[in-house]
C-alpha cells in the first residue's frame, strides 16, 4: 500500500505537470484546428462570391476556390503542428523546394494561368467580341484558364496563349458602340472634285445606317501619280460596319460610272528618243 501511494506521488510529481502542459497544448491545437477549418471554409466561399459579383468567368470560380482552400488548410495544419511541438522548419523548406521546382517546370503554364486571370478579371476582351492580337484576328469564342480561342472570319479556330495575349496589345473592334467607315476612291485629274464629293455625300446621306452625327465628310486624301484620291468617311453602328463599308464602295462605283467620272488605272508616260544618225 505504501508503495502504491509512493507511486502515485511520483506520478503526480513527474507526469502530472507534463500531462497538464501537453494536454492544454493539444486541446488548444484541436480548438485552433476546428475554428481555423471553419474560417477557411468561410474565406473560400467569400472569395467565390466576390468573383461572382465581379462577373468573373464561372470556370474560374471552382479553380480559385479550390486553390485558396488548399493553400489556407496547408498553412493551418503547419501552424497546428507547431503548436503541439512538431518541428515545422523541414516542412516549410520542403514545401518551398517543391513549389520552386513546380514553378520552374511550369513557368510557361503559370504565365498563361496568370494571364488568364488578368483577362477574366480586367476583361479587356469578352466572348463574342471581334479582336486583333498577336498577329491574328477573329471573334472571341471562349476564354479558358490557359488559352483564349478565336474564330476567324473564314471559320478557322485559333488558340492564343493567355500569357502572350495579356502582355501584348489588343485591338478590340466591338467594344465601342460606333465606328468610323473610310471608303477610299480615286478619280481622274480631268474630273471635277467638287462634283465627285457631292455625289459621295448624297450616297452617305441616303443610307439609313449612316449616322447624322458626326456628319459624313469627303476629303481630298492625296494627289497621286495618276489619280486624285478621295476619302469618304462616315460613322455607323459597330454591327453595321461591314455592310456600310461594302455597300458604299459598290454604290460609289455605280454612281461614278453613271456620271462619267473615271476611276483611273495606274499610268506612266514614256518618252521615246529617236537615235541620232
Amino acid at each position: 500500500m505504501e508503495e502504491l501511494v509512493n507511486g502515485l506521488d511520483g506520478f503526480q510529481d513527474q507526469w502530472l505537470p507534463l500531462v497538464v502542459t501537453y494536454g492544454s497544448q493539444l486541446l488548444l491545437a484541436l480548438v485552433t484546428l476546428l475554428v481555423g477549418w471553419w474560417i477557411v471554409g468561410r474565406v473560400t466561399r467569400a472569395a467565390q462570391a466576390m468573383l461572382q459579383r465581379r462577373n468573373v468567368d464561372p470556370t474560374l470560380h471552382s479553380f480559385i476556390g479550390t486553390l485558396v482552400n488548399i493553400g489556407l488548410k496547408a498553412l493551418l495544419l503547419i501552424s497546428v503542428a507547431g503548436m503541439v511541438g512538431v518541428e515545422t522548419t523541414s516542412f516549410i523548406a520542403l514545401i518551398g523546394a517543391a513549389g520552386l521546382a513546380v514553378g520552374l517546370a511550369l513557368q510557361g503554364s503559370l504565365a498563361n494561368f496568370a494571364g488568364g486571370i488578368l483577362i477574366l478579371v480586367l476583361r479587356p476582351i469578352r466572348v463574342g467580341e471581334y479582336i486583333q492580337a498577336q498577329g491574328v484576328e477573329g471573334t472571341v469564342d471562349n476564354i479558358q484558364i490557359f488559352h483564349t480561342i478565336l474564330k476567324t472570319a473564314d471559320n478557322k479556330t485559333v488558340v492564343v496563349p493567355n500569357g502572350t495575349l495579356s502582355n501584348g496589345s489588343i485591338t478590340n473592334f466591338s467594344r465601342q458602340p460606333t465606328r468610323r467607315v473610310s471608303v477610299d476612291l480615286r478619280i481622274s485629274y480631268q474630273d471635277n472634285v467638287k462634283h465627285a464629293r457631292k455625289l459621295l455625300l448624297e450616297l452617305a446621306h441616303a443610307d439609313s445606317r449612316v449616322l447624322k452625327d458626326p456628319e459624313p465628310a469627303v476629303w481630298l486624301a492625296a494627289l497621286g501619280e495618276s489619280s486624285v484620291d478621295l476619302s469618304l468617311r462616315v460613322w455607323t453602328k459597330t454591327d453595321d460596319y461591314w455592310g456600310v463599308f461594302w455597300g458604299l464602295q459598290e454604290q460609289a462605283k455605280e454612281v461614278f460610272e453613271l456620271e462619267g467620272i473615271t476611276i483611273p488605272y495606274p499610268q506612266r508616260t514614256m518618252h521615246q528618243v529617236a537615235p541620232q544618225a
